[in-house]
């Protein structure tokens, strides 16, 4: 079994989620506002150290954060 993720406009989820189980799929999971959040932070960060790979911006050191703490 193979597992996707999909995007979808906030209008379209009841006419999606009706669609998927009418076709017989057995588990539709939506994930919570926490989750989603969660999601969008990480590919935020994965997107920043790309970016730091690549020379286009620097990135604070360990100990720069924690010396603001």
């Amino acid at each position: 079994m193979q597992r996707i993720v999909i995007d979808i406009p906030d209008h379209k989820v009841n006419f999606f989620l009706e669609l998927v189980n009418n076709l017989g799929f057995k588990k539709v999971k939506q994930i919570s506002k926490e989750q989603k959040q969660f999601v969008d932070d990480l590919q935020h960060s994965l997107e920043q150290v790309k970016q730091h790979q690549e020379g286009k911006i620097k990135l604070q050191s360990a100990k720069e954060f924690l010396d603001e703490l």
